[in-house]
């Protein structure tokens, strides 16, 4: 169930235009959202019915990809920036059930995300969770706070889950995240995703880059590559989410909806 609208939000919480945060929990059937958000999530639908796809294809891919880090790579400490708002298997609760132990540290700045902290803020006894408030363009803040909860000399999984598309410009984009892997230990892991620049995802982007929310720019296969110069990639590489390392079945591989995503992960040497 929706937020009520007729109640007051909580203090800086601007429902005036939508937020993305607010409009991909809508998305991925969260109740924390607006009326603004909901219009125009369902605009964008419209435009790109695969969006809704993007969204539930992307999230089980990010568990595919923690469980990976925390089972096979033994990553115990992972660095969440852009997280949004909690919905069901967050990051913490993924590491956690693989490894007890592993600390999570999550990164954001919309002042919803922030009211709804708390709920983020849960650890096993083993483990620890914890929350910056920080820009995605700050990366030196960002580390440095990160760094009350994680040790940054031992290897961390560092998760920028559909966010860089907020970035404008590509260069800044990648050099926020040459700048947040130069703070990060050998044998840290990048972990990225995001939307590629098929036609209706461009078009549907245009439309909600008008609505005066924050704009998210689509990029191309390759640029979204280009994050992971110089890293040591997994197999299969930066591929369409959802043939990255697919749950295995008893009759095979799964492979499931195709989306207009792509993504992977790399290891810093």
């Amino acid at each position: 169930m929706a937020m009520a609208d007729d109640a007051p939000p909580p203090p800086g919480i601007d429902i005036s235009v939508p937020r993305s945060a607010r409009v991909w929990n809508y998305w991925l059937g969260g109740k924390d959202h607006y009326a603004v958000d909901r219009a125009a999530a369902d605009a964008y639908t419209e435009i790109f019915p695969g969006i809704v796809d993007v969204a539930r294809v992307s999230r089980a891919w990010l568990g595919r990809s923690i469980r990976y880090l925390g089972g096979e790579e033994g990553v115990r400490q992972f660095l969440d920036v852009g997280s949004g708002l909690p919905t069901v298997d967050n990051t913490h609760e993924i590491a956690q059930r693989v490894a007890p132990d592993a600390r999570i540290v999550y990164v954001d700045h919309d002042p919803l995300v922030l009211a709804h902290a708390r709920a983020l803020l849960t650890s096993t006894d083993e483990g620890a969770t914890a929350y910056v408030n920080a820009d995605l363009r700050t990366p030196d803040k960002i580390l440095d706070e990160a760094a009350n909860t994680l040790d940054l000399d031992q290897p961390v999984g560092l998760m920028l889950i559909g966010v860089l598309g907020h970035i404008e410009e590509y260069d800044e984009a990648r050099a926020i995240v040459g700048a947040l892997l130069e703070g990060l230990a050998p044998g840290s892991f990048l972990t990225l995703y995001d939307g590629i620049d098929s036609e209706i995802y461009v078009r549907a982007n245009n439309f909600y880059n008008q609505q005066g929310g924050i704009p998210y720019i689509s990029r191309s296969p390759e640029m979204i590559a280009g994050y992971f110069e110089g890293l040591e990639l997994v197999p299969p590489g930066i591929v369409e989410l959802s043939t990255w390392r697919p749950d295995p079945t008893e009759i095979g591989t799964r492979v499931g909806t195709p989306v207009d995503a792509h993504g992977g992960m790399g290891k810093k040497a």
